[in-house]
């Protein structure tokens, strides 16, 4: 292929990055650079996957491309947290053979860290080539009147009352069911960790409820193919295929079903955690047997789990106590939602209940995500890095820093043949 190429060697891969780099305006298509690939597809499945990246492969990127621009105004979105995000309208410019017209200003920290102001001349560019923001203010070419942007203090959307919590960076909406917050939480309710509702991506979310089908994300699970049709787009067969892609997502997880309440301070990795706790002590089968569960936790409790600190603690006890959520749930549990049972028995997920792995190298035996699917299967945690609180290092071949670090500051290190050991592990077929 022209657009391809075997290195041999790190000095082909950068001149092969290079050529492409200048030839990048004469493709028929836009890139933000090149992927570098080991060439071997047992050897990728066998590298597996760190978080979402394949250990395998790399996006090699070109230098982000900027723009000038001037600052036409400032308006503020409003996020699923019921966070405020100012944003830029600028005067349209082409970047990278885009047109841009907006771009994110962060926060209000930010901008008076940058002294951004409506009526500047800015430097603007494409982080990533995906998410165009402002660099930096061309003081020199300011005007005199330039005007100075402060956060609204009533919600843009809402007009609810918006407050910064102490110690944070954000502006939140104080309305719980704010019309913009509602509608980025069926969007997270949908995503792929959580309900992964095949097709129903932002943009039809957006057409259901300005059609005035949806206002909350357990509308979706009432939906009919009938009430589908009139809409633009959906023809019969979409409108059922919709309505197939709901109902088969109906079964979930019940680490990707805490994941979709999308609960203030609490990620991906959290979850499980609070998942193994929660299994541990009660029968999970259905969303309104997270009260009970819930209920008999207080705000200490929460403390003992991995990771959970005093703001994830309140965050997590306030979402549950909450009038609104709790019918959320009994809501939910009503429209025929089901927690799937825990692949392992209450008898294994105790064996390795509080223990943080960490793999490094190439390992043979398994991918590197069945190992990791296997050990929170157990009740494990799996980690990025080695510190102090790791119980176990498990090294394949050629393992890297972590294995020295593992070393030096001595956590237990096994190999492969001990991790099956010590978790009678069985690779999938």
């Amino acid at each position: 292929m022209e657009y391809a190429k075997r290195c041999k060697n790190l000095e082909e891969i950068f001149d092969f990055w290079s050529h492409i780099k200048k030839i990048r305006e004469k493709l028929p298509c836009q890139i933000d650079g090149i992927v570098v690939s080991v060439n071997s597809n047992d050897l990728f499945v066998r590298l597996g996957f760190v978080g979402k990246a394949p250990r395998g492969a790399i996006a090699f990127k070109f230098p982000a491309e900027q723009a000038t621009s001037m600052v036409e105004g400032i308006k503020v979105q409003v996020g699923r947290t019921g966070v405020l995000t100012p944003v830029a309208n600028i005067r349209p410019v082409n970047i990278g053979g885009t047109i841009v017209s907006h771009a994110t200003l962060h926060n209000e920290d930010e901008i008076r860290k940058k002294d951004i102001r409506i009526g500047d001349t800015v430097i603007v560019q494409r982080a990533g080539d995906v998410i165009p923001e402002v660099v930096e203010v061309l003081k020199r070419l300011r005007p005199k009147k330039t005007k100075e942007f402060n956060m609204p203090r009533k919600c843009p959307v809402c007009e609810s009352d918006v407050v910064r919590e102490k110690g944070e960076v954000g502006h939140y909406c104080q309305n719980k069911k704010c019309f913009a917050v509602e509608k980025e939480k069926i969007i997270h309710f949908v995503s792929k960790k959580a309900f992964n509702v095949d097709g129903l991506g932002e943009k039809i979310v957006g057409q259901l409820i300005d059609g005035g089908l949806i206002s909350g994300a357990v509308d979706i699970f009432l939906l009919t193919k009938d009430d589908l049709e009139p809409l633009e787009r959906f023809a019969e067969k979409s409108a059922s295929n919709l309505i197939e892609a709901v109902n088969n997502s109906k079964i979930i997880s019940l680490p990707r079903f805490l994941f979709s309440l999308g609960i203030r301070h609490i990620g991906e990795q959290t979850v499980y955690d609070i998942a193994q706790i929660f299994q541990k002590n009660n029968v999970i089968k259905k969303p309104s047997d997270l009260l009970k569960a819930a209920d008999g936790m207080a705000i200490d409790d929460w403390l003992f789990i991995r990771d959970i600190g005093p703001i994830s603690a309140k965050s997590i006890a306030s979402w549950f106590a909450d009038e609104n959520n709790r019918n959320f749930l009994n809501r939910l549990t009503e429209s025929g939602i089901i927690i799937e049972s825990p692949k392992a028995s209450a008898v294994k997920i105790k064996k390795l209940l509080g223990k943080t792995f960490v793999l490094t190298g190439e390992l043979s035996s398994f991918t590197r995500e069945e190992a990791q699917d296997f050990i929170r299967s157990l009740g494990g945690n799996v980690s990025s890095s080695v510190s102090e609180k790791t119980d176990y290092v498990v090294t394949g071949e050629n393992p890297g820093i972590k294995y020295e670090k593992a070393r030096k500051i001595g956590v237990k290190i096994i190999d492969e043949k001990e991790f099956r050991k010590l978790v009678k592990f069985k690779a999938q077929k």
